[in-house]
């Protein structure tokens, strides 16, 4: 069962899809349902260390780079800020 590699002309998303026998699926982007797709070049299933650590810092960054992660980000500061707030409040309260 090979797994082909795909970069979608629209978008530019890179993904890989599993190509199983007696199921023949189109390739769709994941990310816009785009077809026009190019099939990239791919090697054997090697993995080192080095390979490892490049894909997880190429996840990393587009974690830091979505929408959900920035939003998430703030909801958690104001969440801290209001925490802070009210204890400082409570603190003042128990010495008045």
């Amino acid at each position: 069962m090979p797994i082909y590699e795909y970069e979608c002309r629209g978008c530019g998303n890179q993904f890989e899809l599993l190509v199983l026998p007696n199921r023949p699926t189109p390739a769709i982007c994941p990310e816009c349902q785009g077809e026009d797709l190019e099939r990239l070049p791919t090697g054997f299933a090697v993995s080192s260390s080095e390979m490892t650590r490049e894909r997880v810092k190429k996840a990393r960054e587009a974690r830091k780079a979505s929408k959900n992660f920035k939003d998430q980000q703030v909801a958690e500061r104001e969440h801290l800020i209001e925490h802070v707030t009210e204890h400082q409040d409570a603190v003042r309260n128990t010495k008045t």
